[in-house]
């Protein structure tokens, strides 16, 4: 009998071991698993790790958003109510003439505008927004040169009129002086200017005058051919031929009131 004896193979014992690890929930996080993988052979050890991530829920984020306060609103010619209400009694409580505050913004009402925002050196537009508001807040005034007498200055660098009475501001009225144009008149070339130096008022006519050059209403003379007379346009820039304009309602008030009689002082400058 032959016994047959088969050799043990020299195998490599192999056990692997799983690992399950537990991750807990934090919001809205993962579960995460790690194993880990040991191969053994003969003297060799090799150990695989693998690690666990958790990732955390993205916050929440609340935006307010604050409403921006609404700018009050811009008045302009045609507006009544109250806030016009005030505004005019604001003008004239600053010198700008404007006749009786009434509450509605009119023609005069702009006029005063005009004056005010010459005065600031802002845009001349005739209507009360931010800045022109912010002018009034401020009590921007004009300032005569004159300090006696009854003097009518004509300040051509800001195209104002201002009336001064003994010494006293009594009005500031928007005018429209000569627009540095050139013209002709029956043939003859002329620069529309106004003439600067004292002057005093030599004649005057209570009603409408027409010439070659248009008409003026009501005017007072205080050089030649030129006047301080009123018209239905007077803007806030120089346009006229030389004359000095102001609004048909502020000349009847100079007149009703004697404000510029014969004699009256006329002082044009730059």
């Amino acid at each position: 009998m032959v016994h047959l004896v088969l050799p043990q193979p020299r195998w490599a014992t192999v056990s692997v071991v799983l690992v399950s690890l537990a991750a807990s929930f934090v919001g809205l996080g993962a579960v995460a698993s790690a194993s880990s993988t040991t191969t053994s052979s003969s003297s060799t050890t090799t150990t695989i790790v693998v690690s666990s991530t958790t990732t955390a829920a993205p916050s929440s984020t609340t935006t307010t958003t604050v409403p921006k306060p609404r700018p009050a609103p811009t008045l302009v010619r045609g507006n009544r109510g109250p806030s016009v209400l005030a505004l005019q009694r604001r003008l004239s409580a600053l010198g700008y003439w404007l006749g009786g505050p009434d509450g509605t913004f009119g023609d005069s009402t702009q006029q005063a505008v005009y004056a005010l925002q010459k005065m600031a050196s802002i845009k001349r537009d005739g209507a009360v927004g931010p800045v022109t508001a912010a002018a009034l807040a401020r009590g921007v005034r004009a300032r005569p040169r004159s300090t006696s007498g009854n003097v009518i200055e004509i300040n051509l660098r800001n195209n104002l009129l201002m009336i001064v009475r003994r010494g006293r501001l009594v009005a500031v009225l928007n005018t429209s002086t000569g627009g540095g144009y050139t013209y002709y008149d029956h043939g003859v070339r002329a620069l529309a200017e106004t003439p600067r130096g004292v002057f005093h008022i030599i004649r005057q006519v209570n009603g409408l005058v027409t010439d070659s050059l248009g008409q003026l209403w009501r005017p007072k003379y205080f050089y030649s051919g030129f006047a301080i007379h009123g018209d239905s346009f007077v803007p806030p820039y120089p346009v006229s031929h030389g004359c000095v304009r102001v609004s048909n309602e502020a000349i009847n008030w100079i007149w009703a009131n004697n404000l510029m009689p014969l004699g009256t002082k006329v002082w044009v400058y730059s």
